[in-house]
């Protein structure tokens, strides 16, 4: 899946290109730049909790049974029950206070799901009910019905053990009361909701015009993508609340007020699967309640509808197609109930059989907890049967789960999502080294290209041999953040390696270079990468801060290290200034240079100014030329390398006397300085920039370190070919 690029321009180098200097494959995230010094923990639980509920002949409920009682089966083999527990909701002793709240639950980790909130309730024998109200398709009826279900089952059944919360999706999912068992905290949030909230959006057709409503347009829309859209939104809104109650281990139940869910085919089957999996794992049964209650579909159509299209009218096929279409609408909310140990309630104009239920599934059952003895992480349904050793006993207990997936099993879309799931996190992936560094260019007074390096040690790139060569892919996503908040710039890309040997990979690092168009500002750069053979991520985070050059004496842009110029292939690159005549500066983000190497040096100057009369120059520019011709430009420019307060080296000066880029009002340096003079250690790059006309300069430092040859074999170049 590609995402749009807005202001972003990538380049992606061939192989050679790929292949960079032999630097230190020790790779880290540097806390200075990132601001990120905390480490991931990532504890993974599986066990599986399913809640069984015993009744005995008469229909009473039993609350004298033992673990050794019971018999736990998982696709008919026998599972070790490591947990047991039985939460007896009717003894109001142990109900608790009044207005007793689960803090960060309701409040705060159902709308932020990967917030590490702890809840503050015992919720022991209490009865969890969330509300969960889907007004973005009901029309003002059905949500006058919905609320008015729910206040009554408050005023007249609401027990003392009962904790509700209430949670409303229209334009955006809110919660609109925390869990509470306070009778008028809850009448005045159901007393809030209003008809107009309702989005009122039909489940609309999905095929031909025929028996749809005349509205006088030439055009009759098909609603399939719109459905799917609907439904993904519905599905996932209800996937994030699982994941936040999953931090309750006692039973939830979550009543769904809706008026259908219409599915496109298989579009939104992966939602759906993904939705029943995270209800399973937070231990939460979905109820669904269809508020649209028991209808009648007369052949014309409804009063407040429009005549129809075509002869469906005069022919019974639009009756056909409206009970079609109401069936598939209930197929999802009957799967959704079935599947995670609910029921669903269709066609009834009674809705207070929906807490009745509730309130009896919940209000004395057992809890079995144990961990699967299959290993595989296939993500398929396995099929649960809990046995006891009482004949006259009845259970209920939900039929199965769906099994978690490791990365060989996450199919497309999983892994799409996986990428951006991770982008969103607040904690970094460190499984796979990851640095990144930035560098700035001016475009025009209110746009930067800012120029973006990723490296990855090849070391930590498994490769598959196919023939007789070793293949790699690596996923990339990222992101740039202006304030921390306002997305302006993203990035996706697949990037495939293809190389006749591995140990040539393993000793070097990959590089991946992109950019971002930019206005002046503070930015926060976020990018994951991820190797496709296990499945291994890593994150690097930055902040970036590109200046207003217009405040500034010396208009002057980053100064880029390399040692690699390499061809480039995507000749649509024309605002990236590291490309020139198709060759591409490679910048050295480790900054360690090889003795045989060259280092490149690229940066720019600004509107530097016009003069007849050169100002003085500096102290350490020498050989000064002639006088510049009138209305010209004199930059001087040249590198010093120190060692604490010693020079070891000085280059020559270069002049500039004219601009070198009209469009950018650039002068443009690229310096090319061999190393071999220079022994191995750590030094300090400073570049000196004079503009002589203006009387202004800069000096820049970087540090630089060139490494010691490796013995007993020449020294690596810092290209492959």
């Amino acid at each position: 899946m590609n995402m749009p690029l807005p202001g972003k321009i990538f380049s992606l180098f061939t192989v050679a290109g790929l292949l960079l200097q032999a630097a230190a494959p020790v790779i880290a995230q540097q806390s200075g730049q990132a601001g990120i010094n905390e480490a991931r923990i990532r504890v993974s639980s599986e066990l599986v909790l399913v809640n069984v509920v015993a009744h005995d002949k008469k229909g009473n409920l039993v609350r004298d049974l033992k673990k050794g009682d019971f018999t736990l089966l998982e696709d008919g083999k026998k599972q070790e029950i490591a947990t047991f527990d039985f939460e007896n909701v009717d003894e109001l002793a142990t109900a608790g206070p009044a207005e007793a709240a689960v803090s960060g639950v309701a409040g705060g980790a159902l709308l932020s799901a990967r917030k590490q909130a702890e809840p503050s309730l015992d919720a022991r024998d209490r009865r969890l009910i969330l509300l969960f109200f889907d007004f973005s398709a009901m029309d003002p009826e059905q949500i006058d019905r919905s609320v008015d279900a729910a206040k009554k089952f408050v005023d007249t059944k609401m027990q003392p053990a009962d904790l509700m919360a209430l949670v409303s999706l229209a334009t955006n999912m809110r919660v609109d009361l925390d869990f509470t068992d306070d009778k008028t905290k809850l009448r005045a949030a159901l007393t809030a909701f209003h008809s107009g909230q309702g989005q009122g959006f039909d489940n609309g057709i999905t095929g031909s015009a025929e028996g749809a409503a005349e509205t006088s347009g030439a055009f009759s829309a098909d609603d399939t993508d719109f459905n799917t859209f609907n439904a993904d939104r519905k599905l996932l809104a209800l996937q994030s609340l699982m994941q936040a109650l999953g931090k309750l281990p006692q039973k939830k139940s979550l009543i769904y007020f809706s008026n259908g869910i219409s599915q496109s085919g298989a579009d939104n089957q992966s939602a759906l699967r993904a939705t029943t999996a995270a209800a399973v794992k937070a231990n939460v049964s979905i109820y669904s309640l269809d508020i649209r209650g028991l209808q009648a579909f007369p052949p014309g159509g409804e009063a407040q509808a429009a005549s129809l299209h075509g002869q469906s009218a005069y022919s019974g096929q639009s009756v056909l197609n409206d009970l079609s279409g109401n069936a598939a609408s209930q197929e999802t909310l009957a799967t959704l109930s079935s599947d995670t140990g609910g029921k669903a309630f269709f066609d009834s104009n009674d809705f207070g059989g929906v807490f009745s239920q509730v309130q009896k599934d919940s209000s004395a059952y057992y809890v079995l907890g144990f961990t699967s003895n299959n290993p595989l992480k296939d993500g398929r349904f396995r099929r649960l049967k809990v046995q006891v050793n009482r004949t006259d006993l009845k259970l209920d207990f939900r039929a199965g789960y769906y099994a978690g997936r490791d990365f060989e099993h996450l199919n497309r879309a999983d892994r799409e999502q996986q990428l951006v799931d991770e982008l969103d996190t607040q904690l970094p992936r460190v499984d796979v080294p990851l640095y990144a560094g930035a560098a700035y260019f001016r475009q025009d007074d209110a746009h930067y290209y800012l120029a973006v390096a990723l490296v990855i040690p090849g070391s930590q790139i498994p490769f598959v041999t196919e023939k007789e060569k070793d293949n790699a892919t690596i996923d990339i996503i990222g992101e740039a953040l202006e304030g921390g908040k306002l997305r302006v710039g993203q990035l996706r890309d697949t990037v495939k390696l293809a190389v006749e040997s591995t140990q040539q990979v393993r000793r070097k690092n990959v590089q991946y270079n992109t950019g971002f168009v930019l206005a002046p500002g503070s930015y926060h750069l976020k990018f994951i990468v991820r190797e496709n053979q296990s499945g291994r991520m890593g994150s690097f985070e930055t902040d970036v801060q590109i200046p207003d050059l217009r405040k500034t004496p010396l208009k002057m842009s980053s100064v880029v290290l390399s040692s690699l110029r390499a061809p480039v292939a995507n000749k649509k690159n024309g605002a990236n200034p590291l490309v020139r005549d198709q060759l591409e500066l490679v910048p050295n983000i480790t900054h360690v240079f090889a003795p045989d190497q060259h280092l490149y040096l690229q940066y720019e100057v600004y509107d530097a100014a016009k003069g007849k009369n050169p100002a003085p120059l500096g102290a350490n520019v020498q050989n000064r030329t002639a006088k510049p011709a009138k209305d010209s430009i004199r930059v001087f420019t040249n590198i010093e390398f120190l060692q604490g307060a010693t020079k070891i080296y000085e280059s020559k000066p270069v002049v500039a006397n004219e601009v070198t880029a009209l469009d950018r009002k650039a002068v443009i340096f690229q310096m090319d300085l061999p190393l071999e003079a220079l022994k191995p250690g750590l030094y300090l790059c400073q570049v000196n920039v004079i503009d002589d006309v203006a009387g202004s300069f800069s000096f820049p430092r970087l540090p630089l370190l060139i490494r010691e040859s490796a013995p007993n074999k020449p020294a690596e170049r810092g290209h492959s070919k």
